[in-house]
Parts: structure tokens; C-alpha cells; sequence
């Protein structure tokens, strides 16, 4: 879900950081609150003396819950930690239309909604997983020449309008209390579930905005594993405690050791075997003999013979 730029209001400026610590290596799972933006998240545990820091997908403003921070070394897992299904749970409400397409933007029409019916709306949310392709919001960090779509809007020039294809895996409304309903939804990385709610509005004619978003999965974090921003700062000591390992960074991957002469061979750039053991396509993380995350593989077919070939190396 992209994020859109806000402004830092005064309170939420973070008080000077006294502790900091060595670059950790591994990945934070925070619980990020409503208000700041993931880059104000990222940049308040920064000041921690995390400079190497990036994420796994960023959150509205308005939207809280799992941010995926990645620190030091775990930066180079983005690309592999960026695309997993993420699960949210949100609140819509029928009879108004922003521009934002959610609450926090300005209002655009108000209808009457009075027609509708919770077995309607009940129906129309499951129809969600029916979707392939979404329009991208004009409020947006989607790009267009180079240039932010929100830029454009601000600027009160003509914004593009641009698609992308989603998946979305299930989705059901959990409390209908018109004009409100609360909703979960799983969909593929990217789905801008502000988009689902305007199209739900546009479908019955009456419009309808986002109020509240939380993001309970990023897959394979959850909210269980989440730390709350506040923890972090107040008690940045225990940071360390609270970062999950490069080595369990991926947890679905499978791990193997290597020697120390398979080791050297991988970091001057020699496929190695897999010896049967995996075939065409399968991944894993190497290890070193001490258990220190090596590098990242994927199994290929190379001159009739099955080797793995580096994806992002880890030293």
C-alpha cells in the first residue's frame, strides 16, 4: 500500500534519542502507529543509530499496524520480503467520495446511501476477490515521468490515470452497521485497499471513503510478532532483543550449510551442486559453518546439471 506524504505535527516529533546503538542486522517487526508516515517511523528508529534501515512495504498515514523494517544487512532481502500477501482489517464508510479516497482527504460529493442492504454490502465486499485490476488513486506515490501522482494532484494538474493488476486472495465484511462497515481483506503486495472502498461507492452510486486501516499481516510477520513505535523509542535498549535474525528473516526458505571451501567458492561466483538435492527452481539460504547467513540461491539448470545460482549475497 503506497504511502502518501503528511505532515508531522509538532507533538509528533520524537524527543532527542540519548542511546545509540551498534547497526543491528535482521528485521524489526513494528507496530506502527496512526498519524506518522512509514518514512517518520523510519527515520525516528534511525536516530537509534540504525543508519542502513529500509522497509517491506509502507502505510498511509492514517493506516497502523505491521511495517516491516529492515535493518543493516536485511535491507538486501527487500525484494524477496516485499511481495508477500498482506492482510488488513479496515472500516468504510457509504455516502461520501474524496479525492483521497479515504477520510483523511477532501470531501468531493455526499449521496444518500439509505437504499442499501447489509446482504448487498455483504456481497458486494466478497466480490473484492473477483477483482484483477484496480485504478491507481491520484493520491498516490505511484509515478508518472519521474514525478509522485500527488504532486500532480497538489499541483492541480491533470493526473494520469494508471492500472495495476491485483489479486486479492479473500475478503468479507466482518460488522455492518450502516453507513459503516468492517471489512478483512488479503491481497498481493501494492493493492491499494482505499481503491476497493471507492469502488464499492462507485458500484452503489452513493460513494463511500476509508476510515480506519490496520495491516494485521505482512506475510510472514504479524501483528504477534509487532512492537509498538512507542516501546522502541521509550526503551530503545532492548532493540536488540526485538529484531529478528538474518537467518530467521526468511523463515519459509530452507537453510543450508556450507563448508568453508563451498563457501569461498560461492563468494567467487561458482555454482555448486545441488547433488539431487533440490530440483529446478527451489530456493535456499546458505549458511556459513558458523550458521552466518551467506547468501541468497535459487537452483538452475546449467549444462544439463541442476546448480545453484546466487540471487543476493549476504557477506
Amino acid at each position: 500500500m503506497d504511502e502518501r506524504t503528511h505532515a508531522t505535527s509538532g507533538e509528533d516529533r520524537p524527543a532527542p534519542q540519548k542511546v545509540r546503538l551498534p547497526q543491528l542486522d535482521g528485521v524489526l517487526v513494528l507496530d506502527k502507529p496512526v498519524g506518522p508516515t512509514s518514512a517518520d517511523c523510519l527515520n525516528r528508529i534511525k536516530r537509534l543509530g540504525q543508519r542502513k534501515i529500509g522497509h517491506a512495504g509502507t502505510l498511509d498515514p492514517l493506516a497502523s499496524g505491521v511495517l516491516v523494517v529492515l535493518l543493516g544487512q536485511a535491507t538486501k532481502l527487500a525484494t524477496f520480503i516485499t511481495g508477500a500477501v498482506k492482510t488488513y482489517r479496515g472500516r468504510l464508510r457509504f455516502g461520501t467520495t474524496t479525492d483521497t479516497y479515504d477520510i483523511q482527504g477532501k470531501v468531493v460529493s455526499e449521496a444518500d446511501c439509505s437504499h442499501l442492504t447489509a446482504a448487498q454490502v455483504e456481497a458486494a465486499v466478497l466480490d473484492w476477490t473477483q477483482a484483477k485490476v484496480q485504478e491507481v488513486p491520484a493520491y498516490s506515490a505511484a509515478k508518472h515521468q519521474g514525478k509522485p501522482l500527488y504532486a500532480l494532484a497538489r499541483e492541480g494538474k491533470d493526473v494520469p490515470v494508471k492500472t495495476k493488476e491485483i489479486t486479492v486472495f479473500s475478503a468479507r465484511a466482518l460488522d455492518i452497521a450502516l453507513p459503516e462497515t468492517e471489512f478483512q481483506v488479503s491481497c498481493s503486495a501494492g493493492t491499494y485497499v482505499r481503491s476497493l472502498v471507492h469502488s464499492l461507492g462507485t458500484r452503489f452510486g452513493c460513494g463511500a471513503v476509508l476510515t480506519a486501516l490496520r495491516r494485521e499481516e505482512s506475510r510472514p510477520f504479524t501483528l504477534e510478532r509487532a512492537v509498538p513505535l512507542q516501546n522502541v523509542l521509550d526503551e530503545p535498549e532492548r532493540l536488540p532483543e526485538w529484531v529478528i535474525g538474518l537467518a530467521d528473516a526468511l523463515p519459509d526458505w530452507p537453510r543450508a550449510r556450507l563448508t568453508a571451501e563451498e563457501a569461498h567458492q560461492v563468494k567467487n561466483g561458482v555454482r555448486l551442486p545441488t547433488r539431487g538435492q533440490a530440483g529446478p527452481g527451489a530456493r535456499a539460504m546458505f549458511l556459513d559453518e558458523t550458521g552466518t547467513p551467506l547468501a541468497l540461491a535459487e537452483s538452475t539448470i546449467e549444462s544439463g546439471d541442476v546448480r545453484w545460482a546466487i540471487l543476493r549475497g549476504l557477506w
